[in-house]
C-alpha cells in the first residue's frame, strides 16, 4: 500500500493505540460532530487516567461523557460542563479535576497548540479568577491574559467524508473543534461517514488535508449514542 494511503481500521483497533494517561482531544459541540464510535470504543477498552480536552462533556449517557461517568477520564479541560451531571458530582467531590476555560479562549488555544504559536493573548477573564496564577501582560494601555497553547496525544475527530489519503470534508456544524483539533495532536485518529478514492473530494472542499490525519474509522453508529 503506498505510504500515502491512510490505514482503515475499525473503532476498537484506532483506540487500542490510546494508552492509560494520555491526553485526548474529542472534537464536537453538544451532539454536534462527535466520534460516537470511537468514544464508544474506548469506554469498551477501559482506558483510564485519560486528560480530555473537549468543548464539553456531552451528557453522562452520550459520547464522551461516558467516559467521564465511568471514571476513565482524571481531568477535563472544558468550556462548560452544565449538561452532564456526573462530571459536576466528581469535581464537587474532589474525584475529578476541571479546568474551566472560556470557550473563544479554548479554541484559540488548541489553534495555537496546533500552528506552533507560544500561547495567546486575550482580554476575556482579566479580573475574573480565570486570572489567577496567570501572566498579565499590557499592550497600548490595556491587560491581556497570556493563555498558553493545549497540545494532545491523540484527537478523535469525526468527519463526513475521507478519501484514501486522509483529506476531510466537514458537513455543517460538525466544522466546529475539529479542523483545530485536527492540527494539535500526535496521532489524530478521523471517524468518516464514507471513504471515497482520491480525487473525489474537490480540493476547494478539503478542510483537514491528510497530512494530519493517521488513521481513518468508518462510523459504526446511525445515531448519537
Amino acid at each position: 500500500m503506498p505510504s500515502y494511503i491512510k490505514p482503515v481500521m475499525s473503532a476498537d483497533e484506532a483506540v487500542s493505540m490510546i494508552p492509560d494517561g494520555a491526553t485526548v482531544m474529542v472534537g464536537g459541540f453538544n451532539v454536534g460532530g462527535v466520534p460516537y464510535s470511537l468514544t464508544e470504543a474506548l469506554l469498551r477498552r477501559g482506558t483510564k487516567d485519560l486528560t480530555l480536552i473537549s468543548n464539553d462533556t456531552a451528557t453522562e449517557s452520550r459520547g464522551h461523557g461516558k467516559l467521564v461517568a465511568s471514571g476513565q477520564v482524571k481531568k477535563v479541560i472544558a468550556s462548560h460542563i452544565g449538561l452532564n451531571r456526573m462530571t459536576q458530582r466528581l469535581y464537587n467531590e474532589g474525584k475529578l479535576e476541571v479546568e474551566f476555560v472560556p470557550q473563544g479562549t479554548l479554541a484559540e488555544r488548541i489553534r495555537a497548540g496546533g500552528f506552533g504559536l507560544g500561547g495567546i493573548l486575550t482580554p476575556t477573564g482579566v479580573g475574573t479568577p480565570v486570572e489567577e496564577g496567570k501572566r498579565v501582560v499590557e499592550v497600548n494601555g490595556r491587560r491581556y491574559l497570556l493563555e498558553l497553547p493545549l497540545r494532545a496525544d491523540f484527537a478523535l475527530i469525526k468527519a463526513k467524508k475521507a478519501d484514501r489519503m486522509g483529506n476531510l470534508w466537514y458537513y455543517g456544524n460538525a466544522r466546529n473543534f475539529n479542523p483545530l483539533m485536527a492540527a494539535a495532536a500526535d496521532t489524530v485518529i478521523a471517524e468518516v461517514d464514507e471513504i471515497v478514492e482520491v480525487g473525489e473530494i474537490d480540493p476547494n472542499d478539503v478542510h483537514t488535508p491528510g497530512i494530519l490525519v493517521d488513521v481513518l474509522v468508518l462510523k459504526e453508529y446511525d445515531l448519537p449514542i
